[in-house]
C-alpha cells in the first residue's frame, strides 16, 4: 500500500542549511559537478521517493538525484555553474520542501528517527483497537433493540470514544492527505481520510437527530485495520535501516595527530587531512587510510579481507581505515581524508547497491496514481446517481460513504506485510531472523548462491591439523609460549593443550613475527618459519593451511599446521542447493591456495580468492547485469558491500556487526541448513502473497458493485472490509500449518526449471 505521510515523524524544527554549509558538506564528483547528501526523515514509501526525485530533477542545476529508502538519504549531483552564474545549493533543499512539505537537512550517518515513528504506530493501533472494542460492546445493545433513550446515550458515548481515537490514530492519514491536496496531488490516503471523516460526521448527525443507526463502530474498526497494515509494513521496512549507520560507527571519532615539533593533538576525524602523522595505540582502529611510517603490529584486517588471521604490518605498508591494531604501536601518514577512505568507500558501495533494489516501487507508484482517482470517481458517481435518481440525498451520501469504506485497501495493505510477519515468525522458530520483509520475495527468485569462506562455510576458528601427531612435550612448550599472545593461532594452541606446562618468565612478542623466550637452556621461539628458523624458506601460497613453528636456538622442534574448521553440514548444503538447480560459488579475500583447497573439499567448481570488498560487490553486480538473481551468504565487514549488492543476502549470527546489519537474513545456529530452509519458506510465502492479492482483488470485484447498487450500509461495508482483511490474515496463517521445509530438487525446479546450476556462474 503506497502512502506519503509527511509530518508523521514530526517536524524537526531545523532551519535551512546555509549555502556555505551545503558547499562545505558536498564533494566533487566530476568536472563542474558536486554531490550533496540530504536527510529527509519522512520518506517511507515509493510515492515519497518519486515525489522528491521528480521535484529535484525539475531543477536545471540538478544532474541526477537518488533517494535511498533504507537510510532516508537524498543524494543530489548538481552543477556548480549554470551559464555564468554560480549555483545556490539552498535551492535543492527548498525544492524538496516546496514540492512535498518534507523536512530536509544535511545528512548524518548517526541519525535514526525510525524507532520513534514505529512506537507511534504501535500506540495508534492500541488506541484504535481499544476504542473499536468498546464501541462494539455498546453497539450490541443497540442492535438488540434498546429503547430510544438508551440508544441515544450509547450513540453519544460511542461518539465521544471515537473522536479522540480518530484524531490520534487518523493523524497519519490526515496529514498525508492534506500535504498531498494542498500541493495539487492525490494519494491513497485521501479516500481513506474522506471515508473515516464522512462516516463519523454522518453518524454524529444521526445521533444529534435521534437517528436509529450510527456507524461509529464501522469508522473506528476501519481505522484499526488500516493502522495494522501500515504498522506491519513500517516495522518490516525499519529493520533494514541500521546497516550503514552501524558501519559508520566503526570509524573512530578522532585520532592523535603528531605535529612537526613532536607535539600531540587530538583531532576530530573530519579535521584529519592527507599528510598528517597519526599515532595508533594497541587496541585502536585506524581512522583514515595511510602508510606506516614507523612501528610494527599484527593488524585485524577482517574489515578488508574477512579473514580472522591477523596480518603483520611494518614501515612502508599501507593500512586501511577501520582496521584494528592488535599488538603494537604505529605511526601512520594519512593518505586520504575520512570521506575518501576505505570505510567511506564501503558505505558508498552499500548505498549504491540499495538504491536500485526496490521492486515494489513502480507498483506502489502506479497504485497511488490510479487508485485514489478511481475511488473518488466511483463514490462521486454513486452520490450523484442516487441523489438525482432517488431524490434522497441523505441515502446517496450513505451509499457514497459505503463505497469509500468498502474500497479502502485494508486487504491489499495487509496482503504483503501479514505474510511476511508470519513467515518471519516461522523462520525465527528455526533460528533465522528476517530483517527486511521484501527479502523473502527476492529470496524466492534466486538462481545462484555465493558463499564467503571464513566464518560462513567455515566457523572462523583455527583448528590444529593432525593434533594427535604432535609430541606432548612440544605441544606443552608451544602452549606455554602461546599463553602470552592474543593472536588467534596462539589462542588455538593454548586451548588444545592439556596437562602441566613449563613456565617462561621472560616472553617478548614481536609484532608480525611471533613470540620469543630467553632461558638458561637457550632461546625458544614460536611464530612464522622465517622468524623461528633463520635459515628456513617457505612459500605460503604453496599450502592451503597456516603454520606455526616452534624452535630452540634456531632449530625446528615442531610445526603446527592449522586450517579453518568447516561447518559440519557445509558439503551437504552445497549438494542440496545443486540438486535444487542452484549454482554455488565461493568469493573470499583469503589466499588463493586456501580457497582452492576449500572448494575442492566441498565440490564447488566456481571460486575466487584474494578479493577486496569492491571486487566482491562488483562480481555480484556483474551477475545481476547478466540477468542472474544472486543470494550472497557472508559474515565479515568486507562482505557488507557484496551483501548489499546481491539480490538478497544471509549472514550467520557470528558475523561482524555490520555483516549482520546489512544482511536480509541472520541465522543463529552453526548449521548452514538455514540457507535452503529460508529459500523454501520464502517460496511458500511468495505463493501466499499472490493468493492474498487475488483474494483482495476478488473481494473488490464482488463488493464494489453491491455498494454501488445501494445494498451496503456503512456498517455492512465496514464488516465486508474487515472480513476481507480477516480472510487475508487467515490465509497467511496457513504458512504455520504447512509441513516442514523440503530441501529437494523439486523446490529448486519450481523457481528454476530450465537452467542447470553449473552453466549460470560460468
Amino acid at each position: 500500500m503506497s502512502c506519503c505521510a509527511p509530518g508523521t515523524e514530526g517536524s524537526l524544527g531545523r532551519s535551512l542549511p546555509s549555502s556555505d554549509e551545503l558547499v562545505l558538506s558536498s564533494r566533487a564528483v566530476g568536472p563542474g559537478l558536486r554531490q550533496t547528501d540530504l536527510s529527509v526523515p519522512q520518506v517511507h514509501c515509493g510515492a515519497c521517493i518519486t515525489t522528491i526525485e521528480k521535484a529535484l530533477k525539475a531543477l536545471p542545476v540538478v544532474e541526477r538525484a537518488r533517494v535511498n529508502l533504507s537510510t532516508k538519504r537524498v543524494s543530489v549531483v548538481w552543477r556548480e555553474k549554470v551559464g555564468a552564474e554560480l549555483t545556490d545549493p539552498v535551492t535543492l533543499v527548498r525544492a524538496i520542501i516546496d514540492a512535498t512539505g518534507y523536512d530536509a537537512h544535511l545528512f548524518s550517518n548517526a541519525e535514526d528517527t525510525g524507532g520513534r515513528l514505529q512506537r507511534e504506530f504501535i500506540r495508534a493501533v492500541a488506541v484504535s483497537g481499544f476504542a473499536a472494542a468498546n464501541i462494539m460492546l455498546l453497539s450490541v445493545s443497540v442492535w438488540s433493540g434498546a429503547d430510544a433513550a438508551t440508544r441515544d446515550l450509547f450513540h453519544w458515548i460511542s461518539a465521544m470514544i471515537a473522536a479522540p481515537a480518530l484524531i490520534y490514530g487518523g493523524r497519519f492519514f490526515y496529514q498525508s492527505a492534506w500535504q498531498a491536496l494542498r500541493r495539487g496531488r492525490t494519494n491513497m490516503d485521501v479516500p481513506i481520510a474522506l471515508a473515516i471523516t464522512l462516516s463519523y460526521a454522518v453518524s454524529l448527525w444521526e445521533t444529534m437527530h435521534h437517528g436509529e443507526h450510527a456507524w461509529f463502530d464501522a469508522t473506528v474498526s476501519l481505522l484499526f485495520f488500516l493502522l495494522i497494515g501500515r504498522a506491519l509494513d513500517h516495522i518490516m521496512r525499519d529493520r533494514a535501516r541500521a546497516a550503514i549507520s552501524g558501519l559508520a560507527r566503526l570509524s573512530p571519532r578522532g585520532a592523535m595527530v603528531i605535529g612537526t615539533d613532536g607535539s600531540r593533538e587530538y583531532r576530530a576525524i573530519e579535521e584529519i587531512t592527507p599528510g598528517d602523522r597519526i599515532a595508533i595505540a594497541v587496541g585502536e582502529r585506524v581512522p583514515v587510510d595511510g602508510i606506516v611510517e614507523s612501528g610494527a603490529s599484527d593488524m585485524d584486517v577482517s574489515i578488508v579481507n574477512g579473514e580472522s588471521a591477523p596480518r603483520p604490518l611494518k614501515a612502508g605498508d599501507t593500512v586501511q581505515a577501520g582496521t584494528l591494531s592488535l599488538t603494537g604501536m604505529l605511526v601512520l601518514k594519512a593518505t586520504a581524508a575520512a570521506r575518501d577512505s576505505f570505510l567511506s568507500e564501503i558505505i558508498a558501495l552499500m548505498e549504491a547497491a540499495e538504491g536500485g533494489r526496490a521492486r515494489y516501487r513502480r507498483i506502489a507508484d502506479r497504485a497511488a496514481q490510479y487508485y485514489s482517482p478511481a475511488v473518488h470517481l466511483l463514490a462521486l458517481a454513486a452520490f450523484l446517481f442516487w441523489g438525482f435518481i432517488g431524490g434522497d440525498w441523505k441515502q446517496a451520501m450513505l451509499i457514497a460513504i459505503a463505497v469509500l469504506i468498502i474500497t479502502c485497501p485494508c486487504a491489499l495493505g495487509l496482503a504483503v506485510p501479514v505474510v511476511q510477519v508470519v513467515a518471519a515468525g516461522r523462520l525465527f522458530k528455526n533460528g533465522i531472523m528476517v530483517k527486511d520483509g521484501s527479502a523473502m520475495e527476492r529470496l524466492a527468485e534466486i538462481d545462484s548462491v555465493l558463499f564467503d569462506k571464513t566464518g560462513t562455510l567455515t566457523l572462523g576458528r583455527p583448528k590444529l591439523v593432525d593434533a594427535g601427531k604432535a609430541a606432548p612435550h612440544h605441544l606443552a612448550l608451544a602452549a606455554s609460549l602461546a599463553a602470552h599472545s592474543r593472536h588467534p593461532l596462539s589462542k588455538a594452541l593454548y586451548d588444545i593443550a592439556s596437562g602441566p606446562m613449563p613456565v617462561f618468565n621472560e616472553v617478548v612478542e614481536l609484532p608480525g613475527k611471533g613470540l620469543e623466550a630467553r632461558t638458561v637452556n637457550g632461546i625458544y621461539r614460536l611464530g612464522n618459519r622465517r622468524f623461528a628458523c633463520a635459515t628456513a624458506s617457505f612459500d605460503p601460497s604453496a599450502d592451503s593451511t597456516l603454520e606455526v613453528v616452534l624452535s630452540h636456538n634456531g632449530e625446528e622442534l615442531a610445526c603446527f599446521r592449522f586450517e579453518d574448521e568447516l561447518r559440519p553440514d557445509a558439503r551437504a548444503v552445497i549438494d542440496d542447493l545443486s540438486a535444487q538447480g542452484l549454482a554455488s560459488g565461493i568469493l573470499s579475500g583469503d589466499r588463493t591456495s586456501a580457497v582452492r583447497g576449500l572448494a575442492s573439499r566441498l565440490g564447488v567448481d566456481h571460486w575466487r580468492g584474494e578479493l577486496t570488498p569492491k571486487d566482491k560487490a562488483e562480481f555480484c553486480r556483474s551477475l545481476t547485469e547478466k540477468g542472474h538473481k544472486v543470494l550472497m551468504v557472508g559474515d565479515g565487514i568486507n562482505d557488507a558491500p557484496a551483501l548489499a549488492a546481491a539480490h538478497v543476502s544471509i549472514a550467520p549470527a557470528t558475523a561482524a556487526d555490520i555483516g549482520r546489519q546489512t544482511a536480509d537474513f541472520v541465522f543463529m545456529h552453526e548449521s548452514l541448513d538455514a540457507v535452503p530452509l529460508s529459500i523454501d519458506i520464502s517460496r511458500r510465502a511468495g505463493r501466499l502473497i499472490r493468493q492474498n492479492f487475488a483474494l483482495a482483488i476478488g473481494y473488490n470485484i464482488i463488493a464494489v458493485p453491491i455498494a454501488l447498487a445501494g445494498y451496503a450500509t456503512p456498517l455492512i461495508a465496514a464488516i465486508a472490509m474487515s472480513t476481507s482483511s480477516i480472510i487475508v490474515v487467515a490465509n497467511a496463517l496457513r504458512l504455520n500449518r504447512l509441513g516442514s521445509a523440503q530441501k529437494t530438487a523439486s523446490a529448486g525446479a519450481e523457481a528454476n526449471p530450465a537452467h542447470p546450476g553449473e552453466a549460470r556462474l560460468a
